[in-house]
C-alpha cells in the first residue's frame, strides 16, 4: 500500500494533491494589495492633515503607525501566499452553501433600517434606536416583542447617555428633547 493510499484511507490529503493546490490563490493576492493599498492611502492622507504649532504629537503619528502596519500585512500576507500558505477551512461553521438566501429576511432587515434612517431626526435616537433593536430582533425570528422593546430602550438611552455625556457628542433628541 503506498503512502498515497494510506493518507487517502485516513482522511487526510496529501500536500499537493487537493482541489486547493491548483495554482495561486488570487484571492489572497488580492487582499493583500487591498490591505497595502489602504496602508499607503492611510499614510497619504496622513501627510494631508494640519499639525499645530505645539502639539509634540501630533495627528500623523497613529495614521503613519496604523498605515504602516497595514503595509507590512499586505507584504506578509503576500509572501506567505507565495509559499503557498493556504487559509484553512472552517470546520465549526455549519453553513449549508447550497441553501439560497432567506430574501424576507434580508427586506425585513433593509426595511427596519430605512425606518430608522426615516425617523430618527423626527424622532430621536432613543425611540428610534430602541425600534432598530427590537424591529432586528423581529426580523431575524424573535417571538418576545415586550422584552425586545425594553432591552432595545435600554441599550438606545444607554448609548445616547453614552455619546452625550461621555464623548460630549450631540446625538438627536428628537420627541424626548427636555426629557432627555
Amino acid at each position: 500500500m503506498s503512502t498515497d493510499t494510506t493518507a487517502a484511507s485516513a482522511g487526510t490529503v496529501p500536500a499537493g494533491a487537493g482541489p486547493d493546490s491548483a495554482g495561486p490563490d488570487r484571492a489572497q493576492y488580492g487582499l493583500a494589495a487591498v490591505v497595502a493599498l489602504l496602508g499607503a492611502y492611510t499614510i497619504y492622507d496622513a501627510t494631508t492633515l494640519a499639525v499645530g504649532f505645539a502639539d509634540p504629537v501630533g495627528p500623523r503619528v497613529f495614521p503613519y503607525i496604523i498605515g504602516t502596519v497595514m503595509i507590512g500585512l499586505g507584504a506578509l500576507l503576500a509572501v506567505a501566499t507565495a509559499r503557498g500558505d493556504r487559509p484553512a477551512a472552517e470546520d465549526g461553521e455549519d453553513v449549508d452553501l447550497t441553501t439560497p438566501a432567506d430574501w424576507p429576511t434580508v427586506l425585513k432587515l433593509i426595511a427596519v433600517f430605512v425606518v430608522n434612517i426615516v425617523l430618527v431626526d423626527v424622532l430621536g435616537w432613543a425611540v428610534t434606536g430602541a425600534i432598530l433593536f427590537a424591529g432586528c430582533t423581529w426580523a431575524l425570528g424573535s417571538r418576545t416583542l415586550i422584552k425586545d422593546v425594553l432591552i432595545g430602550i435600554v441599550l438606545s438611552v444607554g448609548s445616547w447617555y453614552a455619546f452625550y455625556v461621555g464623548l460630549n457628542i450631540p446625538l438627536t433628541p428628537g420627541i424626548l428633547d427636555g426629557i432627555l
